[in-house]
């Protein structure tokens, strides 16, 4: 059995543990690893997300910056202080997302789908905290911050000041780097203490626990091999005393898993690899499930919970 909490939105709660949530993707990118390009226009991101919403997505996550291996991330105080890279397709080459950029991307989105569906929860996949602000000003009730709340210092005391809801979730590295980064012996260990310890920081900057969640980052700066005991272990994440968001769907991890004459599975025959990752770390006590396959995840969520719940 799970624990149960209350997820304080600001204005409102969400209670989790129950059952499980879903939250469905919306990638306003051109270059996902998953769906780049399929979303890309706002007006078509809004009807995607109404789609996911009917489909039984309990919050709807906006992006507008692909965080997929080898993207170039920045601190937002740095990337403000370069030329804004310009709108259109993105090139190896070129700087990473500029603030202004990601802005026109997922504003119109998050307002349109207010506008349209004025109860929905909605949150932002941001690491800059003047695009966390502006989203929740259009709307959104949580921030899914995937540096952990550190790529952007600045990042703390907007969220405390927001009152929102927030999701910190664990990265090791930045995406350019993961390739090269060590191996660790242990990295359900790793993942415990710095989630841990970054989760004290956020309290002790002004931000209330009631108000986080955890993500222990599935993929972000973990080897293929490091994500299995990951995934194995996930009920010993419930030692942090929070509750637990966990994000496996399309993942390089399983595609691994689910290679055939030696090659991975590409993303687009990942679904039942997903689903089955997704089941498992529901039965391992996962509170809230990101994914890009509502629909699919929904019918699984339905039958895990009569264990889980």
């Amino acid at each position: 059995m799970r624990p149960v909490f209350e997820w304080n939105l600001g204005s409102r709660s969400l209670q989790l543990g129950k059952r499980t949530l879903v939250m469905g993707v919306i990638n306003v990118t051109p270059d996902s690893f998953s769906d780049g390009g399929l979303h890309f226009d706002p007006d078509c991101a809004v009807e995607y997300g109404l789609q996911l919403l009917q489909q039984g997505a309990d919050i709807v996550d906006v992006g507008g910056e692909s965080t997929r291996p080898g993207a170039r991330v920045l601190p937002s105080e740095k990337i403000a202080a370069a030329n804004p890279a310009p709108v259109g397709q993105p090139h190896p080459d070129k700087p990473p997302l500029s603030e202004p950029e990601e802005l026109q991307r997922v504003i119109p989105v998050i307002a349109g789908l207010k506008h349209r569906r004025p109860e929905a929860v909605i949150s932002i996949d941001t690491y800059k905290a003047n695009v966390a602000r502006a989203a929740v000003e259009a709307g959104a009730e949580i921030v899914n911050d995937v540096s952990g709340f550190r790529w952007d210092p600045r990042m703390v005391g907007t969220l405390a000041t927001l009152k929102c809801g927030a999701v910190l979730m664990h990265m090791r590295g930045r995406p350019e780097e993961w390739r090269t980064l060590p191996a660790v012996s242990d990295v359900v260990t790793l993942v415990k203490r710095e989630l841990r310890d970054w989760a004290e920081l956020a309290l002790r900057a002004g931000m209330k626990r009631e108000r986080i969640v955890l993500d222990p980052g599935f993929g972000f700066g973990k080897s293929f091999q490091e994500n299995y005991p990951l995934l194995k272990r996930f009920d010993e994440l419930h030692e942090l005393r929070y509750p637990l968001l966990a994000g496996v769907s399309r993942k390089s991890f399983i595609g691994r898993a689910l290679a055939r004459n030696g090659k991975d599975a590409p993303v687009a025959e990942r679904l039942y690899g997903t689903i089955a990752g997704e089941t498992a770390v529901i039965l391992k006590g996962a509170h809230i499930i990101r994914t890009h396959d509502v629909r699919a995840c929904v019918d699984a969520v339905r039958m895990a919970d009569v264990v889980a719940s």
